[in-house]
């Protein structure tokens, strides 16, 4: 029965075009200064995600590909995520000098992300709106009502629901370098969303995941 309501509840969203997602709560504080981020030297979660255009991503398969640095934001709709987005476009070129590919991640759903204007085959936006990853990380807390209705009121913003319970999530923004062999060599999260990694201690981060043998 559960099933069942879980797939009339996907179909009417999916027909109102909402960004909603039902998603499983198994990894999720109650605010963003409890969060446990995983640690360097510990193995990234390889599942697979979509990206703008629902097409599945293995996210195993690209971390075998070069060293990836995989940015955690909050969703198209913060202004802080738009400014370190077109940060790491900045950089993007001497990044790529160092083998290395950005991974972005998000709870927009594709539909959403197909609204982006950053296009390049080094930088991938990906969806992750069941927070599957999100929970994976250790980067997901619930949101207070209070916060939530303000983000939907004055932005129009959607969020995931939560084992069919009112209460929505976001990750605390992160970057991480993964290498070749799926390991966080470097991980930054920061509970204050206003404050963002320096796009000079990232590439930093990214030269010494790229020279590891």
């Amino acid at each position: 029965m559960r099933s069942i309501l879980l797939a009339i509840t996907l179909s009417v969203s999916q027909l109102l075009s909402f960004s909603l997602s039902a998603a499983q709560a198994t990894n999720i504080s109650d605010h963003p200064e409890q969060v446990s981020p995983l640690l360097p030297g510990l193995t990234a979660p390889a599942l697979t995600l979509q990206d703008n255009n629902a097409k599945a991503i293995d996210l195993g398969k690209l971390y075998q590909d070069k060293t990836t640095v995989l940015v955690v934001y909050r969703g198209g709709w913060c202004p802080y995520c738009s400014r370190q987005l077109a940060g790491l476009q900045k950089i993007e070129k001497q990044i790529v000098e160092l083998d290395a590919q950005i991974v972005a991640v998000s709870p927009d759903s594709p539909e959403a992300l197909s609204k982006s204007t950053i296009s390049s085959p080094n930088y991938r936006l990906l969806s992750d709106n069941q927070l599957a990853l999100t929970q994976a990380l250790g980067l997901a807390y619930y949101l207070d009502d209070k916060t939530a209705k303000a983000y939907r009121d004055r932005m129009g913003v959607q969020f995931v629901d939560l084992d069919g319970k009112n209460r929505v999530a976001l990750p605390v923004p992160a970057v991480f370098v993964i290498d070749k062999a799926g390991l966080v060599q470097f991980q930054y999260a920061n509970p204050n969303y206003k404050v963002r990694l320096e796009e000079s201690v990232l590439l930093a981060a990214v030269r010494a995941a790229s020279n590891l043998k």
